[in-house]
């Protein structure tokens, strides 16, 4: 809700399919004083978890309002984008039309927290410059990484949209945008805070995803 950018050309979704009455009410209350403050905020809730989060992204995507829109920026819950993050990503989808994402570098606000996040850091680093720095620098393709990216809505539809057939609709989407010859840019001095599982049950249930997703 702090982007940096024209109020009548932006339109903030929340997508709230939890099962947790207190967090349902943290979330609504949130969005209501966005509301009062003259955000165009829509918060949309669902009365289940079919498909979780692709499931989610699936059923955003239908709503009217979606249509007034030519670009997509998606955010997990625990991701915190600066405010100029549209004024820096937006620019390369405009000028290059052949170009269906634009990936930020996702950055660890506690990475020093314990070993486990200071080992996941160097594994995801790795990930960002061998795979994605490097993917984006020969422009071959590479994976959207589920969050801290804008896509072009043009090439989301033509690719069928998202899926809820898998854990991982971000490769899913990736794969099919790639396969129609749409381009990826991936940005690494674009930086969007985020955190890291601090407990193994937290980490193993992402890595578990993660990996058996795209098996």
């Amino acid at each position: 809700c702090r982007l940096t950018w024209p109020s009548d050309r932006l339109i903030v979704q929340v997508l709230d399919d939890s099962t947790d009455p207190a967090i349902m009410e943290i979330v609504s209350m949130e969005c209501a004083k966005w509301a009062s403050k003259g955000i165009n905020i829509k918060y949309e809730r669902r009365d289940n978890r079919n498909g979780y989060k692709a499931g989610a992204l699936k059923e955003g995507m239908k709503h009217k309002y979606v249509t007034q829109c030519d670009y997509l920026a998606i955010f997990d819950a625990d991701f915190q984008p600066e405010p100029d993050y549209l004024q820096r990503a937006i620019p390369f989808l405009i000028h290059n039309p052949d170009l269906a994402l634009v990936q930020a570098r996702w950055r660890f606000v506690n990475a020093n927290k314990c070993l486990l996040t200071r080992m996941q850091e160097m594994s995801l680093n790795y990930h960002f410059m061998a795979e994605q720095q490097s993917g984006s620098t020969r422009h071959a393709f590479f994976g959207f990484n589920g969050t801290a990216g804008v896509w072009r809505l043009k090439a989301m539809e033509e690719a069928g949209g998202w899926k809820d057939r898998t854990t991982v609709e971000d490769m899913d989407l990736a794969v099919r945008v790639g396969l129609l010859n749409w381009k990826f840019v991936f940005i690494n001095d674009l930086e969007v805070k985020s955190e890291l599982p601090s407990q193994f049950k937290a980490f193993r249930f992402q890595q578990h995803r993660w990996s058996c997703g795209p098996a």
